[in-house]
């Protein structure tokens, strides 16, 4: 058998015989979903890639009772389109959602821009259906929001990038959606930028996002002044909206920024645009980080990250999220070779000054020998002992997550 093998199983059923088969066997398996995330984390060998997709489906959905059943293989996008037509939604803005799915993006883990006001896809899980690495079928929660008593398993799974379980259905909470959402973009003059961020900040409506960017084009294309530039999204009723827009747009008049663009019905769809661009790879010759931080020190930390990648005289692009102080930073070579002869050093000079910077996009295939995961969590020794006691033969995903687990 070779990496090349492939299986997509249609049901759980037949999950349930390959993962036990390759367990028995001792054949290490890749679990993978719409691979939009295939820029995360190392990349092994393997015996047996099994793929998910095939494993879709919204099953229940209980628009009155604010809750929706679906298969992990599922398209983000799909889900998207029959909550909307319940005035409904589920606020996990992950990276191409056309062809992401409801489990690899619970798998990932994946921390969106709205987080700082609905919380991460991990709050939005009530209930699953997983396969162990030996093939048991594992349930737990239900179909009902209830306060929990003792640890819910649930959630254990999500972000365990599938090297605990391989899930199967989530049964998901939902929420309203959002009766207008506006975007507004502007261009920052010279010297703008900190008093403008200081002015959100103080902002009576929190911002459903806001970010700053310096270069992404393909995330924003409009035009950019000496600070670079804005892009500020409200959400909620229409009277909110209108009266924070115009809070808003004051709030840019004091910080010195002289007008903005306004976006309504095409809201959305920008954010996706912008979300799309964090892990948008120049072919081979990029590398794509995720830097966490306070808000407070956002900008500071995407400067930290930019003075790193000057003095490697590479590319480098950013996007800040001004809201829950992720930096995105882009760096690239015009030519491959150059970015191999120097990704290595760049790379710890990067996570000695910022330890916790995360690799989310590369296609570059050396791409392994990187601090994909940058400096291990405090809770490394009970990661590895969850790995051990669920994973003992070290099957599902072998390598992938942090710490070589």
């Amino acid at each position: 058998m070779n990496d090349s093998e492939r299986a997509a199983p249609v049901d759980e059923a037949e999950l349930s015989s390959l993962l036990g088969g390759a367990d028995r066997d001792g054949r290490a398996v890749r679990v993978t979903g719409g691979n939009t995330l295939a820029g995360m984390g190392a990349r092994p060998a393997v015996d047996l890639e099994i793929l998910t997709t095939t494993i879709a489906g919204i099953i229940d959905f209980e628009p009155d009772d604010l809750t929706v059943a679906v298969l992990a293989g599922t398209r983000l996008s799909e889900l998207a389109t029959t909550l909307a037509e319940r005035r409904q939604m589920l606020p996990f803005d992950a990276p191409l959602a056309t062809n992401a799915t409801v489990g690899g993006t619970l798998a990932a883990g994946w921390r969106g821009p709205r987080r700082h006001i609905y919380g991460p896809p991990r709050d939005w899980v009530i209930g699953s259906h997983v396969v162990l690495a030996d093939g048991t079928v594992a349930r737990a929660g239900g179909m009902v929001v209830k306060n929990v008593a003792g640890y819910d398993l649930s959630r254990l799974y999500v972000g365990s990038f599938g090297t605990l379980s391989v899930l199967v259905r989530a049964n998901l909470k939902t929420l309203a959606l959002p009766e207008r959402t506006r975007a507004f973009f502007a261009a920052l003059p010279d010297g703008s930028l900190e008093p403008t961020i200081a002015q959100l900040r103080d902002l009576r409506v929190v911002p459903a996002a806001a970010f700053w960017f310096d270069g992404f084009s393909a995330a924003d294309d409009r035009p950019t002044g000496d600070d670079g530039r804005l892009a500020i999204f409200l959400e909620g009723s229409t009277a909110l909206v209108d009266r924070a827009g115009l809070e808003l747009r004051s709030a840019l008049g004091r910080g010195g920024v002289p007008a903005a663009h306004v976006l309504d019905n095409r809201a959305p769809a920008a954010l996706e645009r912008i979300v799309d661009a964090y892990v948008s790879a120049l072919g081979q010759r990029s590398i794509s980080y995720r830097i966490g931080s306070l808000p407070s020190e956002a900008i500071a930390t995407a400067e930290a990250a930019a003075e790193c990648a000057r003095r490697f005289e590479l590319r480098h692009e950013r996007i800040v999220d001004l809201m829950n102080g992720d930096t995105i930073l882009r760096v690239s070579e015009l030519d491959v070779r150059r970015l191999a002869a120097c990704m290595n050093d760049f790379d710890d000079a990067l996570h000695r000054a910022l330890p916790n910077a995360i690799v989310i996009a590369c296609e570059h295939p050396d791409r392994d020998t990187l601090q994909l995961w940058g400096r291990e969590p405090g809770a490394i020794a009970t990661m590895r002992a969850l790995k051990h006691r669920f994973d003992p033969n070290n099957v599902l995903n072998p390598g992938r997550f942090v710490g070589g687990i």
